[in-house]
C-alpha cells in the first residue's frame, strides 16, 4: 500500500467526533437498567456519560428515546450517540492568545484564526486550539465540531460532558445554525442554489473529498447565496445542512467554482479572467494577501444546553479576506478603464 501524505487539516478532520453504537440485546438477557447495561457493553464509557447521553435523547431503544431507568429486555434494538471518543495520548496545556467571544459555565465560543489546527493529531501534537483551551480552562475542553486548519471563524466548545452531549445531538440533527462566507472563482449562475452530493475520499487523491455516486460516501447538502459579484470571482454565503469534511470546498469545486486560493481543490490557479500580464500580477497579489482558502465561519447559532435559549453569534471577515474583497471590488469597478 502506498503512503498517503495528508496535510494537517486533513489529519484533523479524519478524527471522528462521535461514536455511534447499534446492537440488539441478547435473547437471554435479564431485566437491567439501561444505563447499567450500556456501561457494561461499552468499554471505557462511564455510567455518567451514558446518563448524560440519555438525557439529551441520544439513547434510543426500538427507535424511541428512553431514560436511564428503562429496563432492557431481550431483542431490544439500542442505538447510542456518544461525542468525542477518548484519546490515547496526553494533551499538554499551552499558553495561547484566544479570541473568546462568549463564555459561561457550560459553553465557550471562540473565533479561530486561519492556520490554527483545532485538535492534536499525527503531525500536530502541540500548538493546537485544544492545547490552548486546556491551558485557559484548566480542564480538557469538549469539542462538538471542528473547522479546517486554514478556515477561520466561530467554533463552539462545551465545558462539561453534559453540555457536550446536548450540543452533539443538535449537530447530529443538523439543527445548529452555521453560515460561511467564501470567495469563489467565477460568476455564479443565479443568485441562489443548492448543491446535493455524497462526499467521499477522492480515488485520485485521498487528501481531498469528492462528490461520488449515491451508493457511496456521506450525504451532504450545501445551500449558497451570492452576496457580491466581481466578474471573475464571487463572494457567496454558504449554509450547511450537513457538516462533512471539506464540504463547502468539495461542493464548490464540483459545480465549477473552487474557493479562491484553495490549494487542495484547485483554487490557487488563475481560473477566470484575461491573459494580460497586469491581470496576472493582480491575481498573484491577491493570492499573497490571502494565501489560504477564502472561507470564514461567520455565523453560529445553537440552543443553550442549560437554559434552552437560542444563542446567535457573528464574526466579521478577518483582515485577509476583507482585503481580498476590497481588492476585487476595486478591480471590478475599474476593469473597463484598463
Amino acid at each position: 500500500m502506498n503512503d498517503i501524505d495528508f496535510d494537517e487539516q486533513d489529519i484533523e478532520q479524519q478524527q471522528e467526533l462521535y461514536e455511534h453504537h447499534r446492537f440488539v440485546v441478547d435473547r437471554g438477557q435479564e431485566p437491567m437498567r439501561l444505563d447499567r447495561y450500556l456501561q457494561m457493553r461499552l468499554e471505557g464509557v462511564s455510567r455518567n456519560k451514558v446518563q448524560a447521553a440519555a438525557k439529551a435523547c441520544c439513547v434510543m431503544v426500538n427507535e424511541k428515546a428512553e431514560k436511564p431507568s428503562y429496563k432492557v429486555k431481550p431483542y431490544d434494538l439500542i442505538t447510542i450517540l456518544l461525542p468525542e471518543p477518548p484519546h490515547d495520548f496526553e494533551v499538554l496545556p499551552e499558553p495561547m492568545d484566544l479570541n473568546i467571544v462568549y463564555e459561561d459555565n457550560d459553553v465557550l465560543v471562540v473565533d479561530k484564526p486561519a492556520g490554527l489546527v483545532v485538535h492534536p493529531g499525527v503531525g500536530n501534537w502541540t500548538g493546537t486550539l485544544v492545547n490552548g483551551l486546556l491551558h485557559y480552562l484548566g480542564t480538557m475542553p469538549f469539542l462538538v465540531h471542528r473547522i479546517d486548519k486554514d478556515t477561520s471563524g466561530l467554533l463552539l466548545v462545551a465545558k462539561t460532558e453534559e453540555a457536550q452531549v446536548f450540543l452533539a445531538r443538535q449537530f447530529f440533527d443538523h439543527s445548529i445554525e452555521r453560515k460561511y462566507n467564501a470567495m469563489v472563482w467565477g460568476d455564479m449562475d443565479g443568485d441562489d442554489g443548492t448543491v446535493v452530493g455524497n462526499l467521499a475520499r477522492s480515488p485520485q487523491d485521498r487528501r481531498v473529498m469528492a462528490v461520488c455516486d449515491d451508493e457511496h460516501g456521506k450525504h451532504a447538502v450545501t445551500h449558497w447565496h451570492v452576496i457580491e459579484r466581481f466578474g471573475y470571482v464571487s463572494l457567496i454565503e454558504c449554509v450547511l445542512e450537513t457538516g462533512r469534511t471539506h464540504q463547502i470546498r468539495a461542493h464548490m469545486r464540483h459545480i465549477g467554482h473552487p474557493l479562491f486560493s484553495d490549494v487542495s481543490y484547485g483554487g490557487d490557479a488563475i481560473l477566470k479572467g484575461t491573459t494580460f500580464s497586469k491581470y496576472r500580477q493582480f491575481v498573484e497579489n491577491c493570492f499573497a494577501v490571502c494565501p489560504r482558502q477564502a472561507l470564514h465561519a461567520r455565523v453560529l447559532g445553537f440552543e443553550h444546553p442549560a437554559t434552552g435559549q437560542h444563542m446567535h453569534f457573528e464574526s466579521p471577515l478577518p483582515d485577509d479576506m476583507q482585503q481580498l474583497v476590497e481588492r476585487w471590488r476595486n478591480y471590478s469597478l475599474h476593469r473597463g478603464e484598463s
